[in-house]
């Protein structure tokens, strides 16, 4: 039962301090649309998303006006259409993609995932004739994400694959290079990619889920930092104290919400995922949390230290507060979607290396970075593997969404808008990773891969 103060701290939360559930996802199988026929396969595909997910949007308000908690954002995550699709003869998958954008359309969301391949050992014929339609489909569509997963840390990292999507990640920015490249914001590089993660871009519905899933993300990093705030230059074993208290009433908010919008849609309850997911709404960053710990700014020295300590919290309650944790849940630090971050990286506080050591403890990785339009697709697979080598020996999610501001060099700014905000243009090595790409072939599991 709750108690009266605590009805009271979570109004407040929700109003002054910006607690909301960041999405709703509906994960949606379609490994019964596979068909030797492709226009057979997308008419099924089309048909099982409208069905399915025809009441998500109206459900997602309801439950956001009767129990006054913000639901920003309702969205579907399906199959990788790499799976799907394989079964037909078509090269082109684009029109795949627009049958997921027409889905999306028609149910009201504001993103559909699913338009994915997982190649961390090798290609099959569809993988490849994905991630080579990725550049078209993102261009001719609004709401469709892409993502493909590169390595694990039982298969290693797939070499040719990272080389590959240097060159898609390029291609992607140049389809798109009148609206700022926009289509690498939909584009995700993963390792270890997870099978329930209701965030977009990354998010799909991988095959070890069930037929239909309800999984939602809640987010407040305002009410982190203000918890904080009361225990200011306090140690660190009651700053995580204060962290934890804090994020298991977020956990218990999006468990509400869920069974929920499980229990109205009739769909079951898949995850909570606890992460906190900042916007550019003033208050409501994760830089400004590791500030508070005592950082003059983020990316000075200590900032992994804090990161991993708020991350650690965070999970920590969460897997308190619900039985069904998961997704990613920990701290997300984007580029452009932080205000936070947007004034460190401005100010030379924060930079792409100093960020990519803090991905080896926060929830993803690097996330939503823009870099000079002039960057090399080699110099792009170079900083996916990177990235993909933390997650692989590391044993944890990481991925990596870049977006070569095409026309724009560092210092510029890229405006997107909305949720993604705007990204400072943030340099990179100077030096070439050509030959190290050129290689090819697989990078080998590491040694805690043999765990049987």
């Amino acid at each position: 039962m709750l108690e009266p103060y605590e009805i009271l701290e979570t109004i407040r939360m929700i109003t002054v301090e910006h607690l909301d559930v960041r999405t709703i996802t509906l994960g949606i199988s379609l490994r019964d649309c596979a068909d030797s026929d492709g226009a057979r396969a997308r008419r099924r595909i089309y048909d099982k998303i409208t069905r399915a997910g025809e009441n998500l949007v109206a459900v997602g308000e309801q439950i956001a006006m009767e129990f006054g908690i913000p639901v920003i954002n309702k969205r579907i995550a399906v199959t990788p259409i790499a799976m799907i699709a394989a079964a037909c003869p078509d090269e082109d998958y684009v029109p795949f993609a627009e049958t997921l954008d027409r889905a999306a359309a028609v149910v009201g969301v504001n993103f559909i995932g699913g338009f994915s391949a997982l190649v961390q050992k090798g290609y099959t014929t569809g993988d490849r004739r994905l991630i080579d339609s990725i550049p078209a489909a993102l261009a001719a569509t609004e709401r469709v994400c892409a993502s493909v997963n590169v390595a694990s840390t039982r298969a290693g990292i797939n070499m040719d694959a990272v080389a590959h999507m240097g060159r898609i990640i390029r291609a992607t920015a140049e389809r798109t290079r009148e609206r700022d490249a926009i289509g690498c914001a939909r584009l995700v590089v993963f390792a270890n990619a997870i099978e329930d993660n209701p965030f977009m871009a990354g998010a799909f519905c991988g095959p070890g889920e069930p037929e239909l899933a309800i999984n939602v993300g809640v987010s407040g990093p305002g009410a982190v930092k203000a918890a904080l705030e009361k225990v200011r230059g306090e140690s660190f074993d009651v700053a995580a104290e204060a962290i934890k208290q804090v994020a298991f009433k977020i956990t218990r908010v999006g468990q509400l919400v869920a069974r929920e919008a499980s229990r109205r849609l009739g769909i079951p309850f898949g995850i909570v995922d606890v992460s906190l997911a900042p916007t550019p709404t003033v208050g409501d960053s994760v830089a400004h949390i590791l500030e508070e710990l005592g950082l003059e700014r983020c990316g000075a020295p200590g900032t992994t230290a804090a990161l991993a300590l708020l991350t650690d919290a965070v999970k920590k309650a969460g897997i308190m507060a619900s039985s069904h944790v998961g997704g990613l849940s920990g701290a997300f630090i984007p580029a452009s979607e932080d205000a936070g971050m947007i004034d460190a990286i401005r100010v030379g506080a924060l930079t792409l290396d100093k960020m990519e050591a803090m991905t080896s403890v926060c929830s993803v990785g690097l996330d939503m970075i823009a870099v000079p339009g002039d960057t090399s697709a080699e110099t792009l697979a170079a900083i996916i593997a990177d990235e993909a080598a933390i997650g692989v020996v590391n044993h944890k999610t990481t991925a990596v969404r870049i977006i070569p501001a095409i026309g724009r060099a560092a210092g510029d700014t890229v405006q997107f808008g909305g949720l993604l905000g705007e990204a400072p243009v943030m340099p990179v090595s100077r030096f070439s990773s050509a030959a190290f790409i050129a290689r090819g072939g697989r990078i080998p599991a590491p040694i805690l891969s043999m765990r049987n």
